[in-house]
């Protein structure tokens, strides 16, 4: 028999992380590119401005309720068996999507999908923190935030593109086209993940509700929940209005935010790889003060822009997309590192929630903020910016006080 090489381990670990990747960017697609179709579905479905803000956030409440209840079970399964059962009812429910005939049923499938593509995020963080040795672990999470990233920023022309080169569709284009990628994605890695099982050989915290009870209180976890809360707040508060306020106060048109988006993608995926390799060399807690503190200048020159060549916004923008999602790869980095591997699971269950939850309550904050005035045009998006900074500068407090620790093998 032929002994595997370190070039081997090495190949099959980049493979396995290129799966881990695609689920992420699935997943997260599957939310993102909802928020382009907003006209359609007005128009085809018959319903207004609040319900179609009711499809958006069923799939972020419902990943947020799921990832709670998985703390109940996460660490109980193998990791392998349990992500392709999670994968495969998360296609399931996507389908369901671009077949739904009405409001009603899509709003249902909608939840589902935010249920079960909810606890993906957190099982693809946790079979990292399982398969990688925490000092290579910053460029392992780079590979996945780099999917994060990419698709969060392409998930808005990548519905546009769909929807308008595939009449026929409409707005269903989108959710097939998930569909069949996720097919591809589920196919190799039913024949490529390895089962992950040495958690089960650990002794457990009591039964399951004391296990989650357990690591709620833990202090270290609860300073982890507050660091990824104070991250989200940080990016979220801002994000979500980056388009209307482009197209309202800076005067670009609709057509030039695709530019924008995919300019921000194509550098992410390149650059949350670099800041992950950066986390390992120099380590992750310095590597990320460096990126959130460099992340709070485009964020106020994003809030504060004015009428600007079209060139001085791209420029604005892709540095804003580098910098806000990349210091989410060290940060992730060190949060995996926060919980002992027999419980990391519950652990990242209850952190995929809070970061659904302060996602939504930043957008809801922010929202509560800005005001429209007579002419169309978003005020106050300057107050948003402040209070982005104020929670990225709170995030650099408990970020120096979070204790991680290298896992053993399992």
């Amino acid at each position: 028999m032929n002994t595997p090489t370190p070039s081997d381990s090495v190949q099959n670990e980049r493979l396995i992380l290129l799966i881990l990747a695609g689920i992420q960017f699935t997943h997260i697609l599957d939310f993102m590119i909802m928020m382009p179709l907003g006209p359609q579905l007005i128009r085809v479905l018959a319903i207004d401005t609040n319900q179609f803000g009711l499809l958006l956030s069923s799939y972020t409440f419902t990943a947020a309720a799921s990832g709670l209840l998985a703390a109940t079970y996460i660490d109980r399964f193998d990791r392998r068996k349990l992500m392709l059962t999670l994968y495969t009812l998360f296609i399931i429910a996507t389908l369901c999507c671009g077949l739904a005939p009405n409001f009603t049923l899509l709003l249902v499938a909608r939840a589902l999908a935010g249920a079960f593509g909810g606890i993906l995020g957190a099982m693809v963080q946790t079979m990292v923190a399982d398969l990688i040795p925490f000092e290579r672990r910053g460029r392992a999470m780079g590979t996945v935030m780099a999917a994060f990233a990419l698709s969060t920023v392409a998930g808005v022309p990548l519905g546009l593109l769909l929807t308008n080169h595939m009449p026929m569709l409409g707005w269903r284009a989108p959710f097939f086209f998930i569909v069949a990628l996720s097919c591809v994605i589920l196919i190799v890695a039913y024949r490529q993940l390895p089962n992950l099982t040495a958690h089960l050989e650990r002794p457990r915290l009591g039964n399951v509700f004391e296990q989650i009870y357990a690591v709620a209180k833990e202090p270290n976890h609860l300073k982890a929940f507050l660091f990824v809360g104070l991250m989200m707040m940080a990016g979220f508060t801002v994000i979500p209005y980056i388009a209307l306020y482009m197209t309202t106060n800076v005067g670009m048109p609709e057509s030039f935010l695709t530019v924008v988006y995919l300019c921000g993608g194509a550098a992410t995926f390149f650059t949350s790889r670099l800041i992950g390799r950066l986390a390992d060399k120099y380590g992750k807690l310095r590597t990320f003060r460096w990126v959130a503190c460099a992340s709070f200048i485009p964020v106020l020159v994003t809030t504060h822009l004015v009428p600007v060549p079209w060139w001085v916004v791209l420029i604005n923008s892709t540095v804003f997309f580098i910098l806000v999602p990349g210091r989410m790869v060290p940060g992730m980095a060190m949060i995996t590192g926060a919980a002992a591997p027999q419980i990391r699971g519950t652990f990242m269950s209850l952190s995929a929630s809070v970061q659904m939850m302060t996602s939504g309550l930043a957008t809801l904050v922010a929202g509560l903020i800005i005001r429209q005035g007579s002419a169309g045009q978003v005020l106050h998006f300057n107050l948003v910016g402040y209070l982005a900074v104020a929670c990225g500068l709170l995030s650099l407090l408990v970020a120096g006080k979070l204790k991680v620790a290298a896992s053993p093998p399992p």
